[in-house]
């Protein structure tokens, strides 16, 4: 069928359009699909993956996409550094047990040591990150290693990171519906004494070592509460043993706080002593409940 539209004078072609230039490497990185669990546009794991694989220490089990991801942002992008740091993590798994941690640890003095130290998670933040609480105010040292010793708190740090990684992250990812990989901790500093702190410095210290070297890049938001003026001096002893991108990760706040977590964290999801509305029923309450998506009988 002919065109209807009347014809004049023809017009000039139309100059060809420039060619476009070629992407960056990070263009082509978020262009391009990404591995499931990974929401980092500039992931490059292939490489370590396989200088891993070529040298005899790929463990699949272990070194997914997302984590190779977690130990590249640890040591900015840099391959060699990012090896060094996971094979020194795989030592250590060894030295110090994990696997049989994850499959026998019990930790039968659970109760007793939540009376003085305080340690759960309880729901989920906005972007659908696990909370967890820890609350030093109750904290009484002699007490506390009476019940356990430093060893067994840190084995206890290890089963949950574990459990962390292996289940309450997936569970907590498929209920929001996009990738959850790092947690939102609150530290409650309500009542603590210089006295008190320095004793159980030794275990803090090792704690947040083994977070930032052996389970590094899981710290999403980090609020510490009801800090006292004196927590200068505790912070200066604390800042140095951890790096800059989880110093920049730390807020600190002071009884006020309750404003800063409404806006990361839904009322109904915070417990009400830090004021939310949660009052999860049971003996216990919210400490004990273990609230969340990877708990939906709670």
């Amino acid at each position: 069928m002919a065109d209807p539209t009347p014809t004049t004078t023809a017009a000039a072609p139309t100059p060809a359009p420039a060619p476009a230039p070629a992407p960056t490497a990070p263009q082509q990185a978020s262009a391009s699909a990404l591995p499931e669990g990974i929401t980092d546009p500039n992931y490059t794991p292939p490489p370590l993956k396989k200088e891993l694989q070529e040298e005899g220490h790929f463990v699949p089990e272990r070194m997914d996409d997302a984590t190779l991801l977690r130990f590249l942002r640890a040591r900015k992008f840099d391959v060699v550094k990012a090896k060094e740091m996971l094979l020194n993590c795989e030592q250590w798994r060894k030295d110090f047990g994990v696997d049989e941690i994850v499959k026998n640890f019990d930790f039968k003095e659970k109760d007793q040591v939540n009376q003085y130290y305080p340690q759960y998670y309880h729901k989920t933040d906005i972007d659908g990150r696990p909370i967890y609480i820890e609350q030093l105010g109750n904290i009484d040292v002699k007490a506390l290693y009476s019940i356990t010793t430093q060893e067994r708190l840190k084995q206890r740090l290890v089963h949950e990171y574990e459990k962390f990684l292996s289940s309450r992250l997936p569970a907590c990812s498929k209920s929001i519906g996009h990738p959850v990989e790092t947690s939102c901790t609150i530290l409650d500093l309500s009542g603590v004494s210089l006295k008190a702190f320095y004793k159980v410095s030794d275990y803090v210290m090792a704690a947040a070592s083994i977070g930032q070297d052996r389970y590094p890049e899981t710290m999403g938001k980090f609020y510490i509460i009801n800090a006292p003026w004196t927590f200068t001096t505790v912070w200066m002893v604390i800042k140095p043993w951890l790096d800059e991108v989880t110093v920049n990760k730390i807020k600190i706040l002071g009884s006020n706080y309750q404003s800063e977590l409404l806006q990361q964290i839904g009322k109904e999801n915070l417990p009400k002593e830090f004021g939310g509305s949660c009052d999860c029923k049971g003996l216990g309450g919210c400490m004990v409940s273990d609230a969340g998506p990877w708990n939906p009988a709670a």
